[in-house]
């Protein structure tokens, strides 16, 4: 199905030349001068390389109808490997790390996510929009700080790296947007 450059989303599996690439991230960028450009960030659904093309906002590139399914996340292998289970029939299906990529690290058990496949292979994962984790690590407050304009740096339970807002301490349960690794909000539960 042929679409326009400026719709394409993260997640979407478009066939240049022939390859399938899965977007991984797409910037628009507008010159001071002359038409505005997509930069598409993709990786090659097949052999896993990464690749960046930039495409006009009106030309046209094909996109590929590919299955929507729905799985839990049940458990990760020292390996890399990824397991998961098939919300339909229940059986189990084990990927790799990086079909998933940087957003593996905020994979959490009985976590239900949607996955891409084509012709019987898993092409994308896609997580929720955010998660609920504890605060391992966080620097103490700097006398003076005001709350509205400054923030520290905080580790999370799995050990990524977030800005926080000073009256976030260690131990404290945050939401946190998975895509841009932000804080969003202290958890209200």
């Amino acid at each position: 199905m042929k679409i326009n450059a400026i719709n394409v989303r993260s997640g979407n599996v478009l066939e240049i030349e022939g390859k399938l690439l899965v977007v991984i991230k797409i910037e628009i960028i507008q010159p001071g001068k002359g038409n505005a450009i997509v930069q598409v960030d993709m990786r090659d659904a097949r052999t896993g390389v990464k690749t960046n093309m930039r495409f006009r906002t009106q030309e046209s590139v094909e996109r590929v109808r590919v299955e929507e399914k729905d799985f839990q996340f049940l458990y990760a292998e020292t390996d890399g490997s990824l397991t998961f289970m098939d919300l339909e029939n229940f059986e189990q299906m084990t990927i790799q790390r990086d079909v998933v990529g940087e957003q593996a690290d905020f994979l959490q058990e009985s976590m239900q996510v949607s996955m891409e496949i084509y012709e019987g292979r898993p092409l994308a994962v896609t997580l929720p929009t955010s998660v609920v984790m504890e605060i391992k690590e966080a620097d103490p407050v700097v006398k003076g700080q005001t709350a509205s304009s400054s923030y520290k740096p905080a580790i999370l339970e799995n050990g990524a790296r977030i800005m926080v807002p000073p009256h976030i301490e260690a131990g404290t349960k945050v939401v946190v947007n998975i895509a841009e690794r932000a804080y969003v909000e202290r958890f209200k539960g």
